[in-house]
């Protein structure tokens, strides 16, 4: 019951100090460089980037130095311009520290539900010069059986070992049918999207 009574005082918190996560500073990997997009503005996805062909390396390094800053990296391939993220799990109101979410919306959904999001990042010439940088963010909601650690109804003394070992297969041609696609995070890539069109111009 205290964790409900502090859950509940942490959710009444964050909806009277709605603007909390943007001010606040920490580590980087929690809090990356803040580019607030224009209301009203959007942009083209993919980004267009106007540099001459020496420039690619630029682009590439630029284009991952800014995922690294919500993302961990997965694959990278110079070559083929792709950039490939592992999923990392939206953050709350309870973290409002985080700027992962920059939807109130979608941030209030992440409150209450597990969600995870995962990004594509396609790098590709264009024809009259200059690059087309194709931002895809995607969403998926976690579906578990039942709510996880649940102990309402169990036994006091429970006979589950205090260590579990869970042994994963790290393999990208495992599909795992816990997570449920919820389509694309748009107001994340625009985020991101606003920040490469402003650092590799």
């Amino acid at each position: 019951m205290r964790r409900f009574y502090q859950s509940a005082a942490t959710f009444a918190l964050s909806l009277i100090l709605p603007g909390c996560y943007f001010t606040y500073s920490g580590p980087l990997t929690e809090n990356p460089v803040l580019v607030r997009p224009q209301t009203g503005t959007t942009v083209e996805n993919p980004v267009y980037v106007p540099l001459s062909p020496q420039n690619y390396g630029a682009v590439f390094e630029k284009t991952i130095d800014v995922l690294d800053d919500y993302f961990e990296i997965a694959y990278t391939n110079r070559y083929d311009g792709r950039i490939e993220t592992f999923p990392r799990i939206a953050p709350g109101y309870e973290q409002f520290f985080k700027p992962g979410n920059p939807n109130p919306r979608d941030r209030l959904q992440a409150t209450f539900q597990t969600i995870r999001n995962r990004a594509v990042v396609l790098i590709q010439p264009a024809q009259d010069g200059g690059y087309f940088i194709d931002v895809s963010v995607y969403k998926e909601l976690e579906d578990l059986p039942q709510p996880d650690r649940a102990t309402a109804g169990a036994a006091i003394f429970q006979g589950v070992n205090s260590v579990e070992r869970q042994f994963e297969v790290v393999d990208p041609s495992v599909f795992e049918s816990n997570w449920i696609p919820l389509g694309r995070n748009h107001h994340l890539e625009q985020l991101i999207l606003h920040r490469l069109r402003s650092e590799c111009m």
